[in-house]
């Protein structure tokens, strides 16, 4: 398991009731950290990145304000009000409202990971994208990399989260951890991807779950994306199909690269998947 680069997500639907707002699950969340510590003293050339959703965080502002989908900086040019600046009207106050709300509800939900984690004696780092990402439709153009290198050679965890962004198209919108994840892949190549959630892995006859796939192909994919569903909580970022289909796109870019969607919601998975088990669907090329 040595000299491995692993992203990890941990979904919001996992650290948080994504059914009530702003509810994290902290007895879940201790486990998972204790867990996480374990197999990082167990291997110490792991180079491991963690990720978090936003859950019933980010995801309850962001419907409320349609955050994902943009915060237009200003009317059309050929709107007369045109040279007004749109932070000063109403309703752009109210967009740049609901941008800030969902940033903070972001960070509070970080706040409850970067406690756990440090009290299982992980020493972690947050970086937020809303502090140093910039990007164009939702593509992250711009970020300060060198940072996380410098907390990963200090032998220091990373976390990043789903989080706005100021973006060039769309004026402000959010990224996800699966958006920040492909950023970082370009810089910080992974050999594993780990996408914990609360579901088993990817159906083949989703919603009923009677028929797990345990592997999937990109050769075979095409044949059965029709059956992947979405989620069943509100998810302004996508469901399990978008998740699939970013997965894959990441694995035509890195040779070599398998993802892993999996639950740990049993204690041990989140172990088990980290030191190489397939325990979920595992995706590959």
């Amino acid at each position: 398991m040595t000299n491995q680069t692993i992203f990890l997500k941990l979904g919001g639907s996992l650290i948080t009731d994504k059914d009530t707002p702003y509810t994290p699950r902290l007895d879940k969340l201790k486990d998972l950290a204790l867990e996480i510590k374990t197999v990082l003293d167990s291997n110490p050339e792991l180079i491991l990145i963690l990720g978090h959703g936003s859950g019933s965080f980010g995801h309850t502002a962001a419907k409320k304000y349609g955050t994902r989908d943009g915060v237009p900086l200003a009317p059309t040019e050929h709107s007369p009000h045109f040279l007004q600046k749109w932070g000063e009207t109403e309703k752009g106050k109210e967009y740049w409202k609901g941008f800030a709300e969902v940033r903070f509800q972001a960070a509070e939900l970080t706040r409850y990971v970067m406690q756990t984690l440090l009290e299982a004696g992980v020493p972690a780092i947050p970086f937020s994208p809303s502090a140093s990402m910039v990007s164009n439709n939702r593509k992250v153009t711009s970020h300060n990399i060198l940072a996380i290198r410098k907390a990963l050679a200090a032998r220091l965890l990373p976390v990043v989260h789903g989080d706005v962004a100021f973006d060039e198209a769309l004026g402000g919108t959010i990224l996800s951890t699966e958006d920040v994840f492909a950023f970082l892949a370009e810089h910080l190549p992974p050999t594993r991807i780990l996408l914990a959630g609360i579901e088993a892995g990817v159906w083949e006859d989703f919603p009923a779950r009677t028929r797990l796939v345990k592997q999937i192909q990109l050769s075979d994919y095409e044949k059965m994306r029709a059956g992947i569903g979405g989620s069943a909580s509100t998810d302004v970022t996508g469901g399990m199909k978008a998740k699939v289909e970013e997965m894959f796109g990441l694995i035509q870019k890195n040779k070599g690269l398998t993802t892993q969607i999996f639950s740990a919601e049993e204690s041990g998975f989140l172990t088990r998947a980290l030191r190489g088990e397939n325990v979920g669907t595992l995706l590959s090329g």
